[in-house]
């Protein structure tokens, strides 16, 4: 019991209060926006690329409103973005529940890569405030371990909603975004931050534009995540229809596997991690990047069970590897009064989430899923010059950083 305890006292309750959140509301997200893309080609009679456009447009939204709402949250503090934001994606989702149209869903999905995107940095940035630099890697770990332990329920939910309630599972995730607002409210009120006087020194938003504009390292690790970012959300967007359309049971078996890859990064996040503390972050995300091309390219071959969990197994281990070391470099690269721009930046690599669904239904709609996954995979592949050049980078300017301080 005691070890229990002071496991949980290594983090500020706001931290367990913001993890607990996200199973709840990624649980939630999790049984409406992976199936959005079988709802509309079931119920608006649409072609793959129009799909992938309405798919897309909530991570082309996150490319901006991520680096505006993390400037904001280090200006203005993080507990009014935070809550906004909460409170909007409710609304947003109780909007899906009405919508009927093509551009009503694209405008709610548009509003909700927004509002995610504002918090989301924010809520990573208050993790870091509220905790102590050697346990920050473990703080984003968990973080992720949270999201897929609501992933990997909400997609089983999602599967048998898709095909007799779907707009109640839209309902089901506004009210739990709402109830979550309400609870953050009643925490955030009940504890004293102190951290908020950072947001005093921030600089303008113009000036923020530039220290990311000239932040070379930044900008190399960013361009990588959104060439995974391609790679990635081909899951949750051209793999359904590509299983519903040529497997037998396709729905039942893409449900399955988003829930197989949530457990595992559930169980084998954390020992992963600390196995990959042992090495540099760069190399780390590297051989997550050639993994993540694997599963594409095993995708490719899908005929079934067997193949299809697979290929789930080496995207999975390749997400292990990367995200939650794409989220250490950032806080590696961020100044203490700048941290909320620079995760908010880090949002720019939600471009590869806009333009992966519209190449892969582009691809797919003129070829054929295996062409298309290969040319994915390829794409995958390239992020690991940026990774190695971002990292040089980062090394070169740390080192400088030390000489002119001897």
């Amino acid at each position: 019991m005691s070890k229990v305890k002071n496991y949980i006292g290594q983090f500020h309750p706001i931290v367990w209060v913001l993890l607990l959140g996200t199973v709840l509301s990624r649980g939630s997200a999790f049984m409406t926006l992976p199936f959005l893309s079988i709802y509309l080609s079931r119920h608006m009679d649409l072609s793959p690329i129009v799909i992938g456009l309405t798919v897309g447009m909530s991570p082309l939204m996150a490319t901006v409103g991520g680096f505006i709402g993390g400037h904001l949250s280090d200006r203005f503090g993080r507990k009014p973005i935070m809550l906004t934001a909460l409170f909007a994606l409710a609304f947003v989702y109780y909007g899906f529940t009405l919508a009927s149209g093509q551009g009503w869903f694209i405008l709610l999905n548009a509003l909700n890569g927004l509002c995610t995107s504002f918090f989301e940095p924010t809520s990573q940035a208050l993790m870091a405030d509220l905790t102590s630099k050697e346990k920050r890697m473990k703080v984003y770990s968990l973080r992720y371990t949270a999201m897929n332990i609501g992933a990997s329920v909400g997609p089983l939910i999602g599967a048998y909603l898709a095909s007799t309630a779907a707009k109640l599972s839209f309902a089901i995730t506004g009210t739990t975004y709402l109830i979550y607002a309400i609870v953050l409210v009643y925490f955030l009120k009940k504890l004293v931050i102190q951290t908020d006087k950072i947001s005093k020194k921030v600089v303008s938003l113009g000036d923020a534009f530039w220290i990311i504009k000239t932040d070379k390292a930044l900008r190399y690790l960013i361009i990588g995540i959104i060439l995974v970012n391609i790679g990635y959300v081909q899951i949750d967007s051209n793999l359904p229809q590509i299983l519903e359309g040529t497997v037998e049971n396709g729905i039942v078996i893409f449900s399955s596997l988003i829930t197989i890859n949530a457990l595992m990064v559930v169980f084998l996040q954390m020992p992963i991690s600390y196995v990959a503390e042992k090495f540099r972050l760069m190399q780390v995300m590297v051989i997550g990047a050639i993994f993540m091309a694997a599963g594409l390219i095993a995708f490719s071959f899908v005929s079934g069970w067997v193949t299809a969990i697979l290929a789930i197994v080496l995207i999975t281990l390749g997400e292990i590897l990367i995200f939650p070391s794409n989220s250490m470099m950032i806080d590696q690269l961020a100044p203490e009064h700048l941290r909320g721009t620079y995760f908010g930046a880090a949002q720019f690599r939600k471009i590869g989430n806009f333009l992966g669904p519209i190449i892969g239904g582009y691809l797919l709609s003129q070829y054929q899923g295996q062409i298309m996954f290969w040319l994915i995979a390829l794409i995958t592949l390239g992020s690991i010059l940026f990774f190695t050049a971002g990292n040089k980078v980062f090394i070169d300017t740390k080192a400088s950083s030390m000489e002119k301080t001897t």
